[in-house]
C-alpha cells in the first residue's frame, strides 16, 4: 500500500491512502490521524489502512479525492529520529580518489553513519531554502526505509521485519561546510541542513520482485534543471543493504517506532549510469581532467528525484525542490 501526508496545518500533516497509481487518496485519520500514530500501532493499524487502499484502488472508497502531490508533506513531517548511512561505497571511493585519499579498510566492515536533524522535513515539492550559495549545496538523491520498534543488538536477518516502509528522499549537503566541520572530528551537523523525503511512502511488497528483503533492485533517477544527471541502479553495488543497517543502528540501543534511515547516495562503479549527487559528477572530472567543471546548485536551480517500475509508473511520487535564498 501507498501512504503519505497531506498538509493540514500541523506539524505532523494528516495520514491518507493513495492508489497505486498516485492518482487518488482517502482520508484514514478514523485509523490512525498521523503516520506516526499508524507505525506505532502497525499491527492494528496496517490490516485497515490495507483494505481502505484495497478499496480505493478499486474505485470503491468512500470520500476519495484527486492527490496532488504538491499538497503532501514528507512522509513522516518530522520523526523521533533520522540516520543515514553511506552503503554504496563507490560514492566515498571516488570523492576521496579526487582529493587523493586512500579510502580506510576499515569502510569495508563497518558501515558510516550519521544521525541527522529530524525535527522538520522539508515537503516533496516544497521550496529548499539555504542562506548563500557559498555553501556549495548539493543534492544526495537515496532511499530509505521506516521501522517500526527494533531491539537492541538486532541480527541483520531479524531487522529485516523490521522494514514497514519505503521512501526516496534528497539529503541537501553544503560541500563547503562540511569538511571543516569533519576535521573537528564530531560528526556533521551544520553540514546537512534539509532533508526531502518522497510524496508517498510504500510498503515492501509494492516494489514486488525488485525488493529482495534486503535492498531496492530499481534505478534512481535524478535530474537537474531537466537535465538527466543520472539513474544509478539502486541493488548494484549497496555494499552494506538495510538488515545490515538497521543492525548497526540498534548495535548498542533500541529504535523506536517511525525510526527513518538512508542508504547514503545511490552510487555505481560503473560511471556511464551517472550520478545522485553533484559532487560525485564534479569529482569524476577532477579525476579525469585535474578539476572540478560542474558547479553546485545556484538560486532557481531545480532538482528532481524518482524511482520508476518495470513498466515506467512512478512508485514515490517525485521529489521536485527549487533552491531558493533564505531570507529569514
Amino acid at each position: 500500500m501507498k501512504l503519505a501526508s497531506l498538509k493540514n496545518g500541523t506539524r505532523d500533516g494528516a495520514l491518507i491512502v493513495v492508489s497505486r497509481d498516485l492518482t487518488r487518496a482517502v482520508p484514514a485519520a478514523d485509523i490512525a490521524p498521523t503516520l506516526q500514530s499508524a507505525i506505532e500501532n502497525w499491527n492494528e493499524a496496517a490490516p485497515r489502512l490495507r483494505a481502505r487502499y484495497e478499496a480505493l484502488n478499486a474505485g470503491a472508497a468512500i470520500g476519495a479525492f484527486a492527490f496532488d502531490q504538491s499538497k503532501a508533506e514528507s512522509p513522516l513531517p518530522r520523526a523521533y529520529q533520522w540516520l543515514d548511512g553511506s552503503s554504496y561505497l563507490s560514492h566515498v571511493e571516488l570523492v576521496r580518489k579526487a582529493r587523493g585519499v586512500e579510502m580506510p579498510p576499515s569502510f569495508l566492515q563497518d558501515p558510516l553513519m550519521y544521525q541527522g536533524s529530524s525535527d522538520n522535513f522539508t515537503g516533496p515539492q516544497d521550496p529548499v531554502y539555504i542562506a548563500t550559495e557559498d555553501w556549495g549545496a548539493d543534492l544526495e538523491a537515496e532511499i530509505a526505509v521506516i521501522t517500526d520498534d527494533v531491539a537492541m543488538s538486532i541480527t541483520p536477518e531479524q531487522a529485516k521485519s523490521h522494514v514497514k516502509l519505503l521512501m526516496l528522499l534528497n539529503d541537501i549537503s553544503l560541500r563547503h561546510v562540511i569538511p571543516a566541520e569533519l576535521n573537528k572530528g564530531f560528526g556533521f551537523v551544520n553540514g546537512k541542513g534539509v532533508t526531502v523525503f518522497s510524496p508517498v511512502a510504500v510498503t515492501p511488497d509494492e516494489l514486488g520482485a525488485a525488493w529482495d528483503g534486503s535492498k531496492v533492485s530499481l534505478p534512481l533517477t535524478v535530474h537537474v534543471n531537466n537535465e538527466k544527471l543520472g539513474a544509478p541502479l539502486a541493488g548494484v553495488d549497496m555494499y552494506f543493504n538495510f538488515p545490515q543497517l538497521i543492525a548497526h543502528a540498534a548495535k548498542t540501543r533500541t529504535l523506536g517506532a517511525g525510526t527513518v534511515l538512508g542508504s547514503g547516495t545511490v552510487s555505481n562503479h560503473d560511471r556511464n549510469n551517472g550520478f545522485c549527487c553533484i559532487s560525485e559528477k564534479r569529482a569524476l572530472e577532477t579525476v579525469e581532467h585535474g578539476k572540478a567543471i560542474t558547479p553546485f546548485f545556484h538560486f532557481g536551480d531545480r532538482v528532481r528525484v524518482e524511482m520508476f517500475d518495470a513498466q515506467g509508473a512512478s512508485i514515490f511520487g517525485t521529489i521536485d525542490n527549487e533552491i531558493r535564498k533564505y531570507q529569514g
